[in-house]
């Protein structure tokens, strides 16, 4: 069963969620990858929203630029926790994204990444971290993650020192 659906409003959109994907492959967490839109395709959203709930799925990441009111879309389909991935590169840089995914209206939360690659990636850590609360073994895991992450910087540390 697939625990995240991520909705990408463009294949334009793919090289800004690679990162994440390879997260959850790590984490070992089941995932689908759907391209919708939802000014293009909104009934293959709204379609894709009931059949991933119906099959039990858990968290929904939305990644668009522009106007992005995909995620928007997404929240006012479902009840799960709905994951905003603002994107760069219109002549704003993201900042019109970001605006949309984040300003959402009384009674419909959508949580809101930063902008682009870090942002997706955070997205799935995220969605890790909503989905531990429910699954020791994902716990765990996470914890070493954090554990290696600390280790790395450490690591980093000492090289800048070493420089001296």
């Amino acid at each position: 069963m697939n625990r995240v659906a991520i909705f990408i409003g463009s294949s334009s959109d793919f090289n800004v969620i690679e990162g994440a994907l390879k997260v959850f492959k790590d984490f070992d967490v089941p995932f689908i990858l759907e391209v919708t839109s939802a000014h293009r395709t909104p009934e293959r959203t709204k379609d894709l929203i009931r059949t991933f709930e119906e099959s039990g799925g858990e968290i929904f990441i939305a990644v668009a630029g522009k106007a992005a009111h995909l995620a928007g879309v997404v929240a006012s389909h479902t009840t799960c926790p709905v994951i905003g991935v603002p994107v760069g590169g219109s002549s704003v840089n993201g900042y019109d994204a970001l605006l949309s995914t984040v300003q959402m209206p009384k009674g419909v939360p959508v949580a809101c990444m930063g902008i682009g690659k870090s942002g997706a990636i955070n997205a799935a850590l995220l969605s890790i971290q909503i989905l531990s609360l429910k699954d020791e073994l994902l716990k765990k895991k996470l914890i070493n993650y954090r554990k290696e992450m600390a280790a790395q910087v450490e690591k980093s540390s000492e090289d800048v020192k070493g420089r001296l």
